[in-house]
Formats: structure tokens, C-alpha cells, sequence
């Protein structure tokens, strides 16, 4: 079993990893990511038990708690429709009666009662859509949160109180600097000068002290917490009294900025995948009724308004309709549909009112696949943040005991050089020691990696483009060979019956009619061909053979339809020939009657689509297909492909597969169906278009929204650039904590200076990784 748990109160990247580790070590946990970007815990675990057991140690872990999934219905809908919802911090009574006047204004809202005693809110409201705003409304009021479930959003990120307490410690500081240089040294201005600094400490240190405390009693150390009350408190020791605030008050400013950068970044995901539905209008005996998403049944037909999202997948049952895809593939250009056509949960209605009938459930929508890919994404980990975990499990123990040789080592040893002298080599060498300890904290690394990878996964979202993890991001970005499927994939798959070749003595209907029967019983693109072929013959224990064709009974006799060695493997001889279109042999009762000619028109982006590939250094794009080499070599003149491997059964694709592996890493596109083995095998698989299918998406690692296939070498420019930043921010990080610590060695970095020089370099790390927020060339379509 499997669940992602969202998280809050994990403000450390670090504290992440320790609680990652110490998850994994429950016994029935097979699985286990914990990711600091946007506060998720996915575990997989084998009893309910486990699960209790995994939230339980998440819940006493620091300040870690686990937002519990909830329903509306746990707020209570009472029997006459009313709601009510529970409330926590409301404050005064003064408070619910500002409150209530700012619900009862809202639209849709028919009666409201917030009562302080009971902290509740009794509300009355014609629709789903105006008690997700009264929620949102009581959520955003000072300092109320509501309680009640899934229509709860989460509380808008305020950093006030933060700015407020480094403010004050500033102006704290400030003074204290000024009467240490120009207040004079009588005992009274000394006495005001260690007050403003010693204050000036505790507003913005005591959270972090706590925390410290709290850890030591867990048994927990070496986290930046611990790791900043103790250069602190040493530089009080040493009497530095200025240095031990400035410490504190730094460090303080850089978390600051770390949050709104990476909150930031978490908000531009979240608005990015606003694209579920709020409500969805039913028609049903000529009434409308409004309804959430979730709540529609396979087969309801649903009225969509102008602007109003299409909220799950369906086809059009209205004339023609409008629809803006973009913020659902990326895709700029609106896209007409016509009655029939089928139409994907998020996209915008951008004419007039249409009608739709629902096909799929919402929870196996495109947009709930689409939610549910991005959410859980970041679980899969890249092979770079899996280095820096190792690396800052190993590191900031190593640089603690580093300072702790420093500060007793260095000075004892030194003493005895020189004769003498310890106290004064203390000092010196403690001094250097807490300098090390600044700057063992690899916040920079922690954070900035993920947070690269997570803003990448959004970007490709944001193209149409959705991809499973960063461990697949990361391969992305390593390809050097790409294999393409060639029908429905660079074709369009919209196959028709162009032509047939006919046995002496056999008609054309009858070639076709008995075809038909076979074909209208298969799975296989090709089998759509005949959808509009009249046969009045039916076939029984029809069999896909996979690389070849169609086996039925028709009549009580064997019908074959399929390739040449199909029926030449069952004892019908039939000359293979070359043609320009999809040969398609068939043979009934052992009689050769006749092939017939399919033809598939080429998707208009495809030559283009491989010329930008060749232009990102990408040399081998290589089709892999079942058809005839004729067609085959046709089609790969046509879009400029480098190599052609047709007329291979799935074993011979897969072997292909492997042999192109040698020269580096692969990607295979395909459908995700009928090419399973072979996009195991490849290191990154694409599908597309096929978010309607579980089964599609499940077996690949990529998956187009749309079926552009420039969307792939977007994609790739996307994923090296987030490569691209990652290796930045490893090595600019590494190198510069290794140059800090040289200073400090050689004695001329100040402990001040290395918390604002390792403050900003995790600030710069941040800010480098916010530049995938920053379109690219060739992101757009």
C-alpha cells in the first residue's frame, strides 16, 4: 500500500533526510520520501498498523505535524442543508461579528452565524462554489483557521511576525553597535550596550534555542539549530558580544528570505495546477443542478459555460465547441472540437455554452492524473539529491569534529611547540572553531537541489509535459539516442482503407467484410480502419497475435489478418510486396482471398519535431515498427530519420532497444500499450496522449498531455537546464565552503562574516534555482 501524507512544520531541508532515515528504518516501510519543497511524506507500508506507527514518529519529530485528511462531512451538513464548520483561534467576540459581516457579503451566501462561544460557523448556501469561498474567507480572517476537511485551503503564507522580530532585533543591534563605538566606556553605557545586544539575541534566537533544547533531549544534534546556538553562545563566551547577536540575527534574515523563495516557488506549482473544476452543472429531467466534480457518474450530461472549466473528461455532445488547452498542454492556440470529439477535464471553455456527456470518472479524469503525477513527483528522487542527503549526513559531522580538533587540538599543540602561551591560542583557535561550525550547515545544497528539480517538473507541467520524478528528469536530460514507434506516434493514427489486391476469383466486399469481422473484435490502432466497413459476417474466439495480426473463427472456419508471415506461418502463401501504405494479408479456411492497403497520414509536427532533436545534439532518432520497409523508409525520408529498423516483431524491438542502449541513454516514444517491454527496457519512455489510459501512463515515465511531438525536444532543453542548474549549485556550494573554511583557518573571516557569507551563499544557491521558473527558448510550442 501506498499514501501521501502532507506535512507542516518541517521549516529544516536537513531535519527532511533524518526524518526520511529514521522512517525507513520502521520495520513493514518498503518505501520512503520525505521532501522539504512542499512538505510531503510518500511511504509505502504493508498494514494500517505501519501507517499509525510512520505518522506517529512523523508527528513527534521536531515541530513536524501531519495535516489529517478530512471531509466536509465531518463538519457536519445537517439535515435541513445548513453546514456547519469548526473553527479554531477565533479570539474575541468582537472578531466573529467582523467576520460574519465580511461571509454574509459574499455571493451565493443566504444565511450566515459565526458564534465566538462554540467557534462555529452555521452557514446556509445556494451552491459548493460560494462554501469554498465562505472557507477561504474564514481562512484568510487574522488568525482562524477552519477545520472542516477537503474544502479547508491551506492558510496563506505570512512572514509578519518574522519581519517584525528581525526588525526589532536590528534596531536592537543597531543601538548596541552605536554605544559600543561612540557611547563611551563608563558602566553604565556598557551595561545598555549588552542589554540591546543580549536582547536583540533572544527576540530572533529563542525560537531557535528551543528547538535546540527540544533535539538535545530527542537525541538529536549537528542540525543548524544546534549547530547556530553554539557559535553563538561561543562568541558570548569569548566575550564577543556583538559577533554572538549578529550571528543569530543573520542567520535569522537568511531563513527569512528562504522561506519566501521557496514558498515562492510553491505557489507558482499550486497556481500552475489550478485546474480542477470547482463545480460542475448536471443536466438531469430538464433541471441543472450544480455538483463537485467527484460526484459525477459515467454517463451524466453537463452543461459548461462560457469560462467554466470542463471539469472531467467526456465528449461533446453540442455541434462544435471552443476550448483554451493551454494551461492543460501548453499549447497556445485554442482547439475547435466538433460533436463526438472527445474533450479533457481542464481545459477552458473559450466560446459559447455547450453540452458534454461524461466518460470517465473525475478520479480518473486527466486532471486528476495530472494532480496526482505533480503532487507525487518529488518523491522520485534524482541521483544529485541523493548525493547531497549522503553527502550532508557525512559532512556536518565531519566539520563538527573538525572545529572540535581546532578549538582543543590546534592550540594544545601550539603550546607545546612554543612553550606556553595556551590561553592565547585558545581564544584564537575556539574563535576559528565556531567559524567552522557556521559554516558545516549545508543548507545551500539541501535546499537548492530539490527545489531545482521541483520548479523543472513544473515547468514541463506547465508545457504539457508531465513527468514522474526527477529521476527521470535527470535521464531526460542524459539522452543521446531517441526510438520512435512509428503508427499513432509520428502518424496520426487515423487509419482508412485506401485500396485492395484481390485474389483471382474474390470480390472486394467480401476481402473486406470478412477483414472487417476480424478486425472490429481488435484493440490495435489499425482496427479502427474498418469501424465504418459493413460485414454481415461475425466472428467468434477472436486472437491478437502481437506482431502480427488477427486470428478469428468466422463461420466455424480460421480467419488471418495480419502481416505476410502471419498466414505464412500457418500454411498460406502469400507474396509480400512493397507498397507506400500498411499491408494488411488475409486468408480464410487456408485460402489466400487478398491484401489490403491502410493508409495513415504523418502528424504535420513530426518533421520538425526531429529536426530540433538533431539540433540538441541528439544524432540518433531511430524508428522501431512492425510495418513493411517500404513504408517504413517512406516515412523516415520524409521527416529526415536517421535510422529505419521495420518489419520487427515485440522481441526484435526490444532487442533493437538494447543494442541502442550501448551508445547511451534511450528514449523510447510509443503508445504505452502495445510497446510495454520496450519502454521497461528504454531509460526514459514517453507516451502520448494517453492520460485516458491507467495503463498507458503507468508503464512510461514521461507522458504527453497532447500529441505534438515537439513537445519532446522541449522537454529535453527543460530537463538539461535543470541539470544544468543542479551541477551549479553542487559545485558553486562545495567550492565556496571550502574557500570559507580556508579563511577561517588562516584567521581572517570573522564569525559574522561566515554566517552572512554562508547565509548568502544558500541565497544565491535559491535564487539560481528559481531560474527555471524563467521561460526558456523553445519552451513554448
Amino acid at each position: 500500500m501506498k499514501k501521501t501524507l502532507q506535512l507542516k512544520g518541517l521549516d529544516c531541508a536537513a531535519c527532511a533526510g533524518e526524518l526520511e532515515e529514521e522512517i525507513a528504518a520502521t520495520a513493514g516501510v518498503s518505501f520512503v520520501s520525505v521532501t522539504f519543497v512542499n512538505q510531503k511524506l510518500t511511504v509505502e507500508y504493508d498494514t494500517e498498523e505501519t501507517l499509525a506507527l510512520v505518522k506517529h514518529k512523523a508527528n513527534h519529530f521536531e515541530e513536524v505535524e501531519v495535516v489529517e485528511e478530512t471531509s466536509i462531512a465531518d463538519g457536519g451538513r445537517l439535515e435541513d442543508g445548513k453546514i456547519l464548520l469548526h473553527l479554531a483561534n477565533l479570539h474575541c467576540a468582537a472578531c466573529a461579528m467582523d467576520l460574519e459581516d465580511i461571509l454574509r457579503k459574499i455571493k451565493g451566501v443566504k444565511e450566515v452565524s459565526v458564534d465566538f462561544v462554540s467557534q462555529t460557523i452555521l452557514l446556509d448556501a445556494e451552491n459548493e462554489d460560494a462554501v469554498r469561498k465562505v472557507v477561504r474567507a474564514a481562512g484568510r480572517f487574522d488568525k482562524v483557521k477552519v477545520l472542516d476537511g477537503e474544502l479547508a485551503a491551506p492558510p496563506k503564507e505570512s512572514h509578519f511576525r518574522e519581519i517584525l522580530q528581525i526588525a526589532l532585533s536590528a534596531a536592537l543591534f543597531l543601538a548596541g553597535f552605536l554605544l559600543e563605538h561612540f557611547g563611551g566606556k563608563t558602566a553604565l553605557v556598557r551595561a545598555f550596550e549588552y542589554s540591546s545586544y543580549i536582547l536583540a539575541y533572544l527576540i530572533v534566537g529563542y525560537p531557535v534555542l528551543l528547538s535546540t533544547v527540544k533535539n538535545i533531549v530527542r537525541g538529536k544534534i549537528f542540525d543548524e539549530n544546534f549547530l547556530m546556538t553554539v557559535a553563538s553562545i561561543g562568541a558570548f563566551c569569548l566575550r564577543d558580544w556583538a559577533e554572538g547577536a549578529a550571528v543569530m540575527l543573520l542567520y535569522q534574515i537568511g531563513e527569512l528570505l528562504q522561506g519566501i523563495a521557496v514558498g515562492s516557488s510553491r505557489r507558482s506549482v499550486a497556481a500552475l495546477m489550478d485546474l480542477k473544476s470547482e463545480n460542475a452543472t448536471v443536466l438531469e429531467d430538464g433541471e441543472q443542478r450544480s455538483v463537485k466534480p467527484e460526484n459525477l457518474k459515467i454517463g451524466d450530461v453537463v452543461l459548461v459555460k462560457a469560462g467554466e472549466k470542463v471539469p472531467a473528461d467526456g465528449v461533446l455532445l453540442s455541434r462544435s465547441a471552443s476550448l483554451d488547452t493551454k494551461s492543460l498542454t501548453g499549447e497556445a492556440a485554442l482547439r475547435e472540437a466538433n460533436e463526438g470529439d472527445e474533450l479533457l477535464s481542464g481545459c477552458i471553455n473559450a466560446g459559447g455554452v455547450f453540452e458534454m456527456k461524461i466518460v470517465r470518472a473525475y478520479e480518473d479524469s486527466a486532471v486528476a492524473k495530472i494532480l496526482d503525477l505533480v503532487e507525487n513527483s518529488a518523491s522520485r528522487k534524482a541521483a544529485p539529491e541523493k548525493f547531497i542527503t549522503k553527502f550532508a549526513r557525512y559532512y556536518t559531522p565531519i566539520v563538527c569534529g573538525l572545529a572540535a580538533a581546532i578549538a582543543v587540538l590546534v592550540p594544545v599543540f601550539l603550546g607545546l611547540i612554543n612553550g606556553g602561551g595556551y590561553g592565547g591560542y585558545f581564544s584564537r583557535w575556539i574563535e576559528t572553531a565556531l567559524t567552522f561550525l557556521v559554516i558545516s550547515c549545508p543548507c545551500a545544497l539541501i535546499i537548492s537541489v530539490p527545489l531545482t528539480y521541483f520548479s523543472g517538473i513544473g515547468s514541463c507541467a506547465r508545457n504539457g509535459i508531465l513527468v514522474k520524478g526527477a529521476t527521470y528528469l535527470d535521464t531526460a536530460a542524459k539522452v543521446r539516442a531517441i526510438a520512435f514507434d512509428k503508427t499513432g506516434t509520428l502518424t496520426e493514427g487515423n487509419f482508412a482503407v485506401c485500396g485492395t489486391r484481390v485474389a483471382s476469383g474474390v470480390s472486394e466486399k467480401e476481402v473486406l467484410a470478412i477483414a472487417a469481422a476480424a478486425e472490429k473484435g481488435s484493440s490495435h490502432p489499425i482496427a479502427k480502419a474498418f469501424k465504418n466497413v459493413e460485414t454481415a459476417y461475425a466472428a467468434e474466439n477472436i486472437r491478437e497475435l502481437a506482431g502480427r495480426g488477427v486470428a478469428a473463427e468466422v463461420e466455424g472456419k480460421t480467419v488471418l489478418v495480419g502481416n505476410a508471415a502471419l498466414l505464412r506461418e500457418n500454411g498460406v502463401e502469400a507474396a509480400e510486396a512493397d507498397s507506400p501504405y500498411t499491408l494488411i494479408y488475409v486468408a480464410w479456411d487456408g485460402k489466400y482471398l487478398g491484401r489490403i492497403e491502410i493508409g495513415d497520414k504523418l502528424r504535420p509536427e513530426t518533421k520538425e519535431a526531429v529536426a530540433q532533436l538533431k539540433a540538441l545534439g541528439i544524432a540518433r532518432t531511430v524508428m522501431l515498427t512492425g510495418d513493411s520497409r517500404a513504408r517504413a523508409e517512406k516515412v523516415a525520408e520524409e521527416i529526415g530519420m536517421s535510422e529505419v529498423n521495420a518489419q520487427l516483431l515485440p522481441d526484435e524491438k526490444l532487442e533493437k532497444a538494447e543494442q541502442l542502449k550501448k551508445s547511451g541513454a534511450l528514449m523510447y516514444v510509443g503508445d504505452g500499450i502495445n510497446d510495454a517491454p520496450v519502454m521497461a527496457a528504454a531509460d526514459c519512455s514517453v507516451s502520448m496522449g494517453k492520460l485516458g489510459s491507467a495503463a498507458a501512463v503507468e508503464a512510461s515515465d514521461l507522458v504527453l498531455v497532447s500529441d505534438n511531438l515537439k513537445a519532446i525536444p522541449r522537454g529535453i532543453r527543460i530537463a538539461r537546464k535543470t541539470r544544468r542548474i543542479v551541477t551549479e549549485n553542487i559545485a558553486f556550494s562545495i567550492f565556496m565552503k571550502v574557500a570559507f573554511m580556508v579563511l577561517g583557518v588562516v584567521g581572517v573571516m570573522p564569525l559574522w562574516l561566515a554566517v552572512f557569507a554562508d547565509v548568502g551563499v544558500m541565497l544565491l544557491a535559491v535564487l539560481n534555482s528559481l531560474r527555471m521558473r524563467l521561460k526558456i527558448k523553445g519552451e513554448e510550442i
